[in-house]
């Protein structure tokens, strides 16, 4: 892997780890069907703008199916059940738990029969989620049935992530990512259309919940989906989805910058950890020079 794809992984983790805060604001005052529909049109309508910015063409009809199947693994699943789970746990478990993405992609690369399930590989994914359970600190939750639920739902979504990413992948290969972006956030959009509207009136809005929601939709959807269908066209599909082992860290990062929690030397094992499992998974080696083209 060359070092700027491994950077642009780097911020994408950057950015998706702001999103779960985001989702404890966003979903009290939303509600999970109503926030996942509100924050699709969002990403549809500005990625359907830069469609026409830059006079890109909607992909044919025929391809719309699949991008649709695509859009409830990687969109509607994800989003609806995240959504649900931060109204129970903190949004530190759920970041720990969409730790696991890459674990499901790399086993669904391989039973798809795209990708070796190297050795290599596997040792990532554990040495992953090692450095995940020295980084983040968690405080103790009581485990009771919602939680419990609320942990299956985070593991679902991930899994949905890690298998949907096949389906990315095959999906930057066969069209343009920004054209097809847009097309899986506008089908996700009809997808909660209904269950949107039946959530309306229960709905109650505040300054933050607007302000979280307008950055989920517009950044954390929108423009990142389409940045990671990009990146994904020049790296493999378990390679993309390893940027989760990266979330946690920076979820802990931002806390410490902007809410002030704490933030230890004894965190750094953790981070070498997960920055190490992400090299394991995606071959990034900085002291080997990239392939001559």
């Amino acid at each position: 892997m060359h070092t700027r794809h491994f950077l642009q992984l780097i911020a994408l983790s950057a950015l998706w780890g702001g999103s779960f805060p985001l989702l404890r604001i966003a979903s009290p005052a939303f509600g999970p069907w109503l926030l996942a529909g509100v924050r699709c049109m969002l990403a549809a309508l500005v990625l359907t703008l830069l469609m026409r910015a830059l006079r890109e063409q909607w992909p044919p009809r025929a391809a719309w199916p699949r991008l649709a199947l695509l859009s409830v693994l990687t969109v509607v699943a994800p989003f609806v059940l995240f959504n649900w789970a931060a109204l129970v746990i903190p949004a530190g478990y759920s970041a720990v738990l969409n730790a696991t993405a890459p674990l499901f992609g790399v086993l669904g690369a391989a039973l798809a029969r795209e990708e070796r399930l190297s050795s290599r590989r596997l040792l990532g994914c554990a040495v992953g989620f090692a450095g995940v359970a020295l980084l983040v600190q968690l405080g103790p939750v009581a485990v009771t049935p919602r939680v419990v639920l609320a942990a299956l739902a985070c593991t679902a979504a991930a899994a949905a992530y890690g298998f949907g990413a096949i389906l990315m992948k095959r999906a930057t290969m066969a069209h343009d990512p920004l054209p097809a972006s847009a097309v899986v956030h506008v089908a996700a959009a009809l997808f909660l259309l209904l269950p949107s509207g039946v959530a309306l009136p229960s709905a109650h809005y505040t300054s933050g919940a607007l302000i979280a929601v307008a950055v989920l939709g517009i950044f954390t959807s929108g423009l990142m989906y389409w940045i990671s269908m990009r990146l994904m066209r020049e790296i493999t599909a378990s390679a993309a989805t390893s940027a989760a082992f990266m979330i946690p860290l920076f979820g802990v990062a931002w806390g410490g910058l902007f809410l002030g929690e704490p933030v230890t030397w004894g965190m750094a094992p953790g981070c070498v950890l997960v920055l190490a499992a992400t090299a394991l998974i995606t071959g990034f080696n900085p002291f080997r020079a990239p392939p001559e083209r």
